[in-house]
């Protein structure tokens, strides 16, 4: 009798490995799954508050999170809420779920008329880059993500882990695997990359002026 294959899966997760029941330590997965924790959420308050420096004006913030997301929406919350009140900002938060909410959401906020847009980091707001970046040009407000592609296609701003170095450790483990590497052997490993862009032509396009010292923070900056 045939024995099926045993199946053995490199993760690349944003939220927490081992409460999402993928492995039981992050130090010693123990089996037949490793890969990668990307902390999509915990940059949270480190994003909101760059955006306060690039927007040192700006005080009132919307928040656009996926309900579909449950505990990534809820960590987002959870995460901006207490760093809106060390900072000293209001939030205002909006849901969407589907390219007509994410219309709806914008039309929202040109009658609620926030300061800027934090767009939560989920992998269904990463997909509809051309919606947001035509969206925000439109009602003029400056917005961040969680990663570099939504700054390319005409957002202000974001930070988060460097998503290229993340597949490629992926890559590095599947390779390790297929050359006979067992799951258990490798620790989790965690996102130690982060990368802040910025877009100078759409600052430019809404009138801002970029403080110096955030400039000079950033890892790049979209000409």
């Amino acid at each position: 009798m045939l024995r099926a294959p045993l199946k053995l899966h490199v993760f690349s997760v944003a939220e927490d490995p081992v409460a999402l029941g993928l492995v039981p330590s992050l130090a010693r997965p123990g089996g037949n799954a490793t890969g990668i924790n990307f902390f999509s959420f915990e940059v949270n308050a480190k994003r909101l508050g760059l955006m306060h420096e690039l927007l040192p004006k700006a005080n009132r913030f919307a928040v656009l999170l996926n309900p579909a997301s449950a505990s990534s929406a809820e960590a987002t919350s959870k995460a901006l809420k207490e760093a809106a009140r060390t900072l000293g900002l209001d939030i205002v938060f909006f849901n969407a779920t589907t390219a007509d909410e994410i219309d709806a959401a914008f039309a929202a906020f040109a009658r609620e008329r926030p300061d800027a847009l934090f767009i939560a980091g989920d992998g269904f707001f990463g997909s509809r880059s051309v919606q947001f970046a035509t969206l925000a040009v439109r009602e003029r407000i400056p917005a961040s993500f969680s990663t570099r592609v939504l700054v390319e296609a005409g957002l202000l701003m974001c930070y988060g882990a460097d998503i290229v170095e993340t597949f490629r450790q992926v890559g590095v483990y599947t390779g390790s695997i297929l050359k006979g590497a067992k799951p258990a052997d490798l620790p989790v490993l965690q996102s130690t990359k982060f990368e802040f862009v910025i877009n100078r032509q759409t600052a430019k396009s809404l009138g801002l002026e970029i403080p110096p010292m955030v400039l000079a923070r950033a890892d790049e900056v979209i000409e």
